[in-house]
Parts: structure tokens; C-alpha cells; sequence
């Protein structure tokens, strides 16, 4: 079996990136015709302040710039003429354009939708996570320098009594990013479906850890290493090495593994179960973490003064496995290799990863 890794936002688009419209219909058929068995993607969460799939809003979210504007013609939300005035000039991804531009548009389409009981089914069955993204989103519309500790203290707790008054008074424009998220999980599962009739498997990619500026640590900030004052206390990263003298700085918060493993890691349980509604196969990026994972303060420049700590190892997969069976996992296992993350290979019987360039020297 084989299969190519691309991005949804790299395939061809006149509007300025990718998305999930007929060029990646057309990509699944290339696929089907070549004899491939699987597409890989990188992960699709809506990116943040520098624009990489592996830092964005949310773990549960989708990027709205791969909403194909045609589908949205073909609905009767946008008209021809306004799709046409937001063709892009370059065949570059170009995000502050992207950004500039994309949610204007999109605002057009909201309003001009009308929200049916299928969209009422929708945010009522991703109520869990899709209420704090939205209204995530929402103060970082209103307050866009910084991360959530720009927004005023009394919408710094997600379960203020503010925050809930916000979430009332402002119901359209949380249910523009509501809709926003509604639309890319029809286009999203309506290309899958495609996908699957023709035998190409779709590899989705979870990062193991989350942004701190995300509706993430914003709703459950007693899973993460945080300070009091919710800034972040511990980050994650890998120490120096033949790549780096100085090491890599991720600034990512690490978990609270023991608040998590209180409640069956439930946050754990969700994000897979949500995965999988998304994808056939999922790739979980840095899984030697799982087993032991490398620890910065967050007062570092760089990520030479920092410490191994012991992950949940097994007992996180052991959960997930007795809430949603066996799921077909690709462990990313480069990088320094221990005898406890080979253990954890063997005792979750996730294939692990190979590279080439690495195999025959």
C-alpha cells in the first residue's frame, strides 16, 4: 500500500490557498488512477500567529480558509461577482491577505444562510468543544493584539459570569463561527466520502500538543502546566542536538497529566473520538512524549536548561482504547529513541515511522 502526503493548502486555488473544492476532488481522482491507497494531510485546525498546522485555535476546530468559495456560489451563499474580487494575484500563500480578506467574505455567506435544523443538530452534538471556540473566536475579534490574557479579566475565566453573558448577548456572532465550522465539516465530509467510494484512505495528523493562544487552554486551563494567573509556567520542546546546539523551543504548555488521568483523560478521549469522525487513519505527531517528554520553564530563552519528565505512557492509550476500541494509529517515532518509548510501541502495537534518507546511509 502507498499513498502521497499533501496539504489541503497546497492544492491549486485561483482565491489564494487551497481548499476543499474540486482540485482536491480531482487530486483524489489522481490518486484513484494511480494506484495509491491513501492521502496524507498535515493537521487542518484554523492556524494562528505565524500560520503552521501544528499551532491553531483549537484541536477541534477546522480551518476555515479551506471552505471553497465555488461550493458556497453553488449554494446560493456568495455570488459570482464577490468571489471574483478576492482572486489572489500570487500563486503563494499569502496568510495576512488570506486574512485580510477571507472572513469578509465569509461574513457575506452567514448572512445569507439560514440555519436549518441540520445546522441546530450539528453545533448541539459539538456542543463540548464548539461553544468556547466560538466564543474564543469572538473575543479575539474584538481584542486582537496577544493571546487570551489580553482579553479583560472578566472574560479570562471561559465560565465567568461575564463570559456566559457574552455568550447570550452575542449569539450571532458566535453562530458566524459556528456556521464557519458547520460548513467545513459538510465540505470535509463530503470529499472523504468521495474519497472512500474510491479506496483512497484519508491520514489525518495530531500534534501532541496544542497552542497556548488556543480555545484549548482557554476552556480546560487546569490540564496544562499554567501559573495562577493562567500565564504559561512550563513549555515543551526537544533538548540540544545534531539538528540544534541550542534545542527547540516549542512554547507549547504541557499537560497536567495527573488532573488528566483523574478523569480517564476524557480531554484525550474526545480529541480522538473527534479525530476519527475526521479521518481513517491518524498519525500522532512527537509520540516518544507520550512516554517521556522534555520540559522548559517558560522564563528560557532557549531550550538547553530544561528536564525529561515521565509521561502517561500506556495508561493514556488504555483509556482511549476501552472508550472507542482499536483505532488505527501511526506513531511518529523519530527522533531520540528510548527503551520506554519502545515499550510504548510494543504495548500499543502503533506502527511506528521509518525515513528513508535515514535508512540508507
Amino acid at each position: 500500500e502507498k499513498g502521497i502526503l499533501l496539504h489541503i493548502s497546497s492544492l491549486p486555488s485561483p482565491y489564494g490557498i487551497g481548499s476543499l473544492g474540486k482540485e482536491a476532488y480531482k487530486f483524489v481522482d489522481f490518486l484513484k488512477e494511480t494506484g495509491e491507497n491513501y492521502w496524507q494531510v498535515l493537521p487542518l485546525g484554523p492556524t494562528s500567529y505565524g500560520d503552521s498546522p501544528y499551532q491553531t485555535f483549537s484541536a477541534f476546530a477546522g480551518n476555515p480558509y479551506f471552505i471553497d468559495l465555488d461550493i458556497l456560489v453553488d449554494k446560493g451563499l456568495l455570488q459570482i461577482s464577490e468571489i471574483e474580487e478576492v482572486k489572489a494575484e500570487s500563486t503563494k500563500v499569502d496568510y495576512k491577505w488570506l486574512y485580510d480578506t477571507r472572513f469578509e467574505i465569509l461574513r457575506k455567506a452567514y448572512k445569507r444562510f439560514n440555519k436549518s435544523q441540520d445546522f441546530e443538530d450539528y453545533v448541539r452534538n459539538n456542543e463540548e468543544w464548539l461553544t468556547s471556540f466560538a466564543l474564543f473566536m469572538a473575543l479575539k475579534n474584538i481584542y486582537k493584539e496577544g493571546n487570551f490574557k489580553s482579553f479583560p479579566v472578566e472574560y479570562q475565566d471561559r465560565y465567568s459570569a461575564s463570559s456566559l453573558r457574552f455568550i447570550e448577548d452575542n449569539k450571532e456572532e458566535l453562530d458566524f463561527y459556528r456556521f464557519l465550522q458547520y460548513e467545513f465539516y459538510l465540505e470535509w465530509q463530503e470529499l472523504k466520502k468521495y474519497a472512500n467510494e474510491r479506496d483512497v484512505r484519508i491520514i489525518g495528523d495530531m500534534p501532541i500538543y496544542v497552542a497556548y493562544d488556543s480555545s484549548d487552554v482557554y476552556s480546560n486551563p487546569k490540564y496544562f502546566k499554567l501559573k495562577p494567573d493562567l500565564s504559561m509556567k512550563k513549555g515543551a520542546g526537544v533538548p540540544p542536538d545534531y539538528f540544534s546546539k541550542t534545542g527547540q523551543l516549542w512554547r507549547n504548555p504541557v499537560y497536567r497529566y495527573d488532573v488528566m488521568k483523574k478523569d480517564h483523560y476524557s480531554w484525550w478521549v474526545k480529541r480522538f473520538k473527534k479525530a476519527f469522525e475526521m479521518f481513517d487513519v491518524v498519525r500522532i505527531d512527537h509520540f516518544r512524549g507520550f512516554a517521556s517528554y522534555y520540559q522548559v520553564s517558560s522564563k528560557e530563552k532557549t531550550a538547553v536548561n530544561g528536564k525529561w519528565v515521565k509521561g502517561p505512557g500506556y495508561s493514556l492509550f488504555r483509556e482511549v482504547k476501552k472508550k472507542l476500541g482499536n483505532l488505527d494509529i501511526i506513531a511518529e517515532d523519530l527522533g531520540f529513541i528510548t527503551p520506554d518509548v519502545i515499550k510504548l510501541l510494543e504495548d500499543t502495537k502503533y506502527p511506528g515511522m521509518k525515513v528513508i534518507e535515514f535508512g540508507c546511509d
